[in-house]
């Protein structure tokens, strides 16, 4: 029995992952969206006190990290459908996840720095 190596197996995983990272980010949408027009945090000191709390941060962080695996499957399956040529899916592939890292850590800097 040989087994062919191919792009399928990425089906499920990346079906699940745009589903799952799409429903918390909806729901943390909903979730800001409602706080905003119930608590009104306009100025700067009740925005500093709703991100002072650490479970404001973790689900804000959790809403960047689902945010960033979330544009990756998009990017990723655009490029391997419409980019033929390897050497140039590779390049934008690389620069894609060098973005989303960079992203990520500015996400992490913004959330814990004392500046919040």
């Amino acid at each position: 029995m040989t087994r062919s190596v191919g792009g399928a197996h990425y089906g499920l995983r990346d079906w699940l992952i745009q589903r799952v990272t799409a429903v918390f980010m909806t729901g943390y949408a909903l979730f800001l969206l409602g706080l905003v027009l119930y608590w009104r945090p306009l100025g700067y000191a009740r925005w500093k006190a709703l991100f002072d709390q650490p479970w404001m941060r973790y689900a804000t962080l959790l809403f960047f990290l689902g945010l960033c695996l979330h544009a990756w499957v998009g990017v990723r399956d655009i490029l391997m459908d419409y980019v033929p040529v390897t050497a140039i899916r590779l390049f934008f592939h690389v620069l894609a996840i060098m973005a989303l890292l960079v992203y990520s850590m500015w996400a992490i800097r913004i959330l814990w720095s004392n500046g919040i």
